[in-house]
């Protein structure tokens, strides 16, 4: 018998890993998944930028082949699954709202007390999603990268601005639901309404278009999809 590959996958929090970690399980049953935590937007962090993302992902997996002695010849592939959060919305949609404690996610703006930190963490995340969107190889390992929008929370639960509580809540009823009825979860991440399908890069497209990186989409299925039939 082969020996079972890892897919590597990369989320932005515990949560993350919680609602889809079982799940994923599920779709690559031929192979080993293994979930990386970055504990925040790898694509917003300090130093993050299009010439640098690319590195930083490397170092990520790089210290885990080196933990768990592996070379990349033991991986399928990388699944980068990334939080949209109204990157590519015009500046001018970014209202000041000296209330916010923290950023305020609508369909149609945001809200914040600091106004150009947003629009420079816009700048930031959208130089790297455009550099890791048109990248298909990291350290020589099939990469992709899948959005969520506005977040994970929004295209999973329907909530914009949860609390850590509810997110919490809310991970762990949802595998609860799709854990033991994986087609149930094939259908409702491929073919809801807020499913972009067609072809990888035709979906990245969209998202980057008008205020789409602020409404209710995913182009997770593609991934699904692939994993199933690939």
């Amino acid at each position: 018998m082969a020996r079972k590959k890892i897919v590597f996958v990369i989320v932005e929090g515990p949560s993350d890993d919680e609602a889809l970690g079982v799940l994923l399980h599920r779709m690559y049953d031929k192979n080993t998944v293994h979930v990386h935590i970055t504990h925040g937007d790898v694509t917003t962090t300090k130093g993050a930028g299009s010439s640098t993302i690319l590195a930083m992902l490397g170092k990520i997996l790089e210290t885990y082949m080196k933990a768990n002695h592996f070379t990349k010849m033991h991986f399928q592939e990388i699944v980068h699954i990334v939080d949209m959060d109204g990157a590519y919305i015009p500046d001018d949609v970014i209202i000041e709202d000296v209330s916010a404690k923290k950023p305020i996610y609508s369909l149609t703006e945001i809200r914040t007390a600091n106004v150009q930190g947003i629009i420079n963490r816009n700048m930031t995340k959208r130089a790297c999603i455009n550099k890791i969107s048109s990248t298909q190889r990291l350290n020589d390992i099939p990469y992709q990268v899948y959005f969520m929008s506005c977040n994970l929370d929004h295209v999973l639960y329907d909530k914009l601005n949860p609390t850590d509580e509810e997110k919490e809540r809310d991970s762990l009823k949802f595998a609860k639901k799709y854990g033991s009825n994986i087609p149930d979860f094939v259908k409702f991440i491929s073919n809801s309404s807020f499913s972009i399908g067609g072809s990888y890069l035709g979906s990245w497209s969209f998202i980057k278009e008008e205020k789409h990186s602020l409404e209710r989409h995913t182009n997770l299925g593609i991934c699904i999809t692939r994993a199933l039939t690939g």
